[in-house]
């Protein structure tokens, strides 16, 4: 039996999957909030930026993967305009359905669709740009993943992987210090669940840090890859151009 980490833990292949679904089902009432909460706003910064390296034009057709409430898909769909198209997906159908209510609020209506990031439903070379905030490290078979984003993007496009990496070694102790004690209780308290905010702590330490999903990126088909180190290193933006 092949297995996996589910954070710290070591799970069958196939059962990670529900394990994370599991954590989102029970954070997407209160993930913007506590999004808000734990990375002390700056989490709009971080997106903010994305969107800028970005540089959708009217006309695009994007594709945002892990799209959860919606953050990038409502950014781009004020760039592409009525001749372009953003797709917003998500494995897990309580975030989805948390981010389609929250576009329509803003008067937003685009294209939902609940997909798995490894086996995308859509054609090949068909997206200028495909963006996936905070959802790779929750993947299963990460390689697999990016292999199914550069087929789906048209050659010369564009992938941006907004994720937490490795940090600067002067914040490495109170980094770990918030993470494991403060950030579950922040959990604990806000959305009444502990275990799934341990469970994003672990979860960022076991995801491949800048260089290493650099490499990883190039080796599933990206030509060019570079990465912008945020907050000290507490977020990376990884680009991938697919040439």
């Amino acid at each position: 039996m092949t297995t996996t980490h589910f954070g710290y833990k070591t799970v069958p292949e196939t059962e990670k999957a529900k394990h994370v679904r599991g954590v989102f089902d029970s954070v997407a009432p209160k993930y913007d909030l506590m999004n808000d909460l734990m990375s002390m706003g700056l989490h709009r910064a971080w997106k903010a930026f994305t969107v800028m390296v970005a540089n959708v034009r009217e006309g695009y057709q994007v594709l945002d993967i892990a799209g959860g409430t919606g953050d990038l898909a409502l950014a781009f769909s004020k760039k592409v305009g009525r001749s372009g198209q953003v797709v917003h997906t998500d494995i897990n159908e309580a975030m989805l359905r948390t981010g389609r209510n929250r576009l329509l609020d803003a008067g937003v209506s685009l294209p939902t669709v609940v997909c798995d990031a490894e086996k995308l439903p859509f054609p090949s070379n068909h997206f200028d740009v495909v963006s996936v905030a905070f959802g790779l490290r929750n993947m299963t078979h990460k390689d697999l993943a990016l292999a199914e984003m550069n087929r789906v993007l048209k050659t010369g496009g564009k992938l941006l992987v907004l994720e937490f990496s490795k940090v600067a070694p002067p914040l490495e102790k109170v980094y770990d210090w918030y993470s494991f004690k403060v950030l579950p209780k922040l959990g604990q308290l806000v959305a009444g669940d502990d275990a799934s905010y341990r469970y994003l702590a672990e979860s960022i330490r076991m995801h491949p840090g800048q260089e290493e999903l650099k490499a990883l990126m190039k080796n599933n088909g990206f030509g060019h890859v570079d990465y912008h180190n945020l907050t000290g290193g507490l977020v990376a933006l990884h680009v991938g151009i697919k040439c």
